[in-house]
C-alpha cells in the first residue's frame, strides 16, 4: 500500500511539473506571437504628428507621422488605405484616400509619399503642412485582402501615385521569406521626374532579381531610354506580365481613364474578373 502512495504521490507531481511546463510555455509563445496594437480606429478620425517633411520634387514630397510610442504599429492590412482629413484653399473639410509606403513592421511611424496638384484640394493642405503640425487620419479602408500563397504571381499595372499601393503589396510579399509570390509590375508615368519611389523600386529589383520585376513606361521619356514609350498598350501587358491563370491576379490603379483603358486590355487579353483587382 505504500508502494502504491509513493507511486501515486510521483505522479502527481510529474503532472504538476508537466501542467506548469505547459503553461510557461504557452504564455511563451503568447508573448512571441503577441502584435502590437494597431492605433487606426475605422470610425473616428485620430491625430497623429507630423515629424518629418521630405521635399523630394517640386511637387512630391514624403511625410513621416508618428505613432503613440516607438513600438506602436498602424495596424494597416497588406493593401489597405487610410483617409486623411485636411482643408482646401478655401477652408473647406476635404477627405481623401492615401496608402501609406511602410508597413507594421515599421513601428513607431508611418509614411506618405504624396504629389501635390495645383488645384488639388487636399494637395493644398499637405503643401501647408510643416513638422509639429497634426493629421487627421481614420481607417483602415479598402476591399483587397492578401494571405500569403493566395496566388503564384501578381501582375501590377500603375500609374502615377497609383504607384503606392502596388508598392505597399510588392514590399510586404518581397520582404517575407515565407512569401515565394512573384511580382510584375507595369508603371507608366508622362516623364521621369513623374515617377515616384523610383530608388526604392530600383533597389527592390535589385535586391530580389528572381522575385520582382519592373518595366517603366514613359509618355515622354528623355533621349536616352530603354522602357516604354507612349501609354501602355496589349503587347506591353503580354510581355511584362504574367498570362491568364487561375493562380494570377492582375492589380490596377491609375486615372480613371487608365483604368478603363487596362481593364479592356486585360479583357481582350482573356483575363478573367475574377484573375483583376482595381484599387
Amino acid at each position: 500500500m505504500d508502494f502504491l502512495q509513493g507511486r501515486s504521490v510521483e505522479t502527481m507531481a510529474a503532472i504538476a511539473v508537466a501542467v506548469v511546463a505547459v503553461a510557461v510555455g504557452g504564455a511563451f509563445l503568447l508573448r512571441r506571437s503577441k502584435k502590437p496594437k494597431g492605433c487606426l480606429d475605422p470610425e473616428n478620425f485620430k491625430e497623429f504628428k507630423l515629424v518629418e517633411k521630405t521635399q523630394i520634387s517640386h511637387n512630391v514630397a514624403k511625410f513621416r507621422f508618428a505613432l503613440p510610442t516607438p513600438t506602436s504599429a498602424l495596424g494597416l492590412p497588406i493593401g489597405q488605405h487610410i483617409s486623411c482629413r485636411g482643408q482646401d484653399a478655401t477652408g473647406e473639410e476635404v477627405i481623401k484616400p492615401y496608402t501609406p509606403t511602410t508597413l507594421d513592421s515599421d513601428l513607431g511611424n508611418f509614411q506618405l509619399v504624396i504629389k501635390m496638384y495645383p488645384q488639388g484640394r487636399m494637395s493644398h493642405h499637405f503643401r501647408e503642412m510643416k513638422v509639429g503640425d497634426y493629421m487627421s487620419v481614420k481607417g483602415p479602408k479598402g476591399r483587397f485582402k492578401y494571405q500569403v500563397g493566395q496566388v503564384r504571381a501578381f501582375g501590377m499595372i500603375a500609374g502615377g501615385s497609383g504607384i503606392t499601393p502596388m508598392f505597399q503589396v510588392a514590399r510586404a510579399i518581397l520582404e517575407n521569406p515565407n512569401d515565394k509570390t512573384k511580382v510584375h509590375l507595369i508603371y507608366a508615368n508622362v516623364t521621369t521626374e513623374d515617377i515616384l519611389l523610383k530608388e526604392e523600386l530600383d533597389s527592390m529589383a535589385e535586391e530580389y532579381p528572381g522575385r520582382f520585376k519592373i518595366y517603366y513606361v514613359l509618355n515622354q521619356p528623355p533621349e536616352i531610354w530603354n522602357g516604354g514609350v507612349g501609354f501602355v498598350s496589349q503587347d506591353m501587358v503580354k510581355t511584362h506580365c504574367p498570362a491568364p491563370a487561375d493562380d494570377i491576379q492582375i492589380l490596377r490603379c491609375g486615372p480613371p481613364p487608365m483604368n478603363k483603358a487596362m481593364a479592356a486590355h486585360l479583357e481582350e487579353l482573356g483575363y478573367t474578373k475574377e484573375m483583376q483587382f482595381q484599387f
